[in-house]
C-alpha cells in the first residue's frame, strides 16, 4: 500500500510537467495571437482590418474608432498613425459623420437640436464640428418639428383624459430634447388642430 501511495504521488507530480504539443503548449501558441504580442507591422495590419470592418458596418467618429482599437490592444502610436491615414484618404470624416447624424436624427427620430448636440458630444465629435453641424437648426425649426410630432401623437391619444394626454405628450417631446416652452406650445397647437379637424 505504501508503494502504491508513493507511485500515486509521483504520478501527480509528473502530471504537472508541460507536455510537448499538449494543452499548455497550445495556450502558448494561442497567446502569440494576442495583439499586445504582435509586431508593429502586424499590429498596423490588424488596425487597418479592424477599421475597415467597423466602417463597413456603420459610420463612426474618430473617437469611437480610437476606443475600438484600444479595446483590441493596438498600440496607441500605431492606432493614431492608422487613424490619421484613414482620415487623409477620406475613409474617416468626422464632419460628414456629424452631418449624417443631424439629418438622420431630424428626419427619422424628430430630435431637437439639444438632443442631437448631446449625442454628437457622446460620440466624441469635436465641439467645433458639433456646432458647425447643428448651426443650421433654428429655434423655429425646433418648434415646427415639435408641432408635427405633437399633432401626430395627439391623434393616438385623443381618447385619453386631457391631463393624462398632456402629461404623456409633454414627456414624449421632452425626451426628444424640446424645451418646455416649445413643448406646451406644440401641445396647444395639436389640440387646436385636432379640434378643427373634428368640428
Amino acid at each position: 500500500m505504501a508503494f502504491q501511495r508513493g507511485r500515486s504521488k509521483s504520478s501527480r507530480s509528473g502530471s504537472r510537467r508541460p507536455i510537448p504539443g499538449g494543452s499548455e503548449s497550445g495556450l502558448d501558441r494561442e497567446s502569440l495571437d494576442q495583439p499586445r504580442l504582435l509586431s508593429p507591422e502586424k499590429q498596423e495590419s490588424r488596425a487597418r482590418n479592424v477599421l475597415l470592418h467597423q466602417i463597413a458596418r456603420s459610420a463612426k467618429s474618430t473617437s469611437q474608432l480610437r476606443k475600438i482599437l484600444e479595446q483590441r490592444e493596438i498600440d496607441s502610436e500605431i492606432a493614431e498613425k492608422v487613424l490619421e491615414r484613414f482620415t487623409e484618404v477620406g475613409l474617416i470624416d468626422d464632419a460628414a459623420y456629424a452631418e449624417t447624424i443631424v439629418n438622420s436624427r431630424r428626419n427619422y427620430k424628430g430630435l431637437a437640436k439639444s438632443a442631437i448636440k448631446r449625442e454628437l458630444n457622446e460620440k466624441g465629435v469635436s465641439q467645433e464640428l458639433v456646432e458647425e453641424a447643428i448651426s443650421g437648426i433654428t429655434a423655429e425649426d425646433d418648434f415646427e418639428s415639435a408641432k408635427q410630432l405633437a399633432t401626430r401623437r395627439f391623434r393616438q391619444m385623443a381618447h385619453l383624459d386631457k391631463d393624462v394626454r398632456t402629461r404623456r405628450l409633454a414627456g414624449y417631446l421632452q425626451r426628444k430634447g424640446y424645451a418646455s416652452n416649445a413643448v406646451f406650445a406644440a401641445i396647444r397647437f395639436a389640440e387646436d388642430a385636432y379640434a378643427q379637424e373634428n368640428q
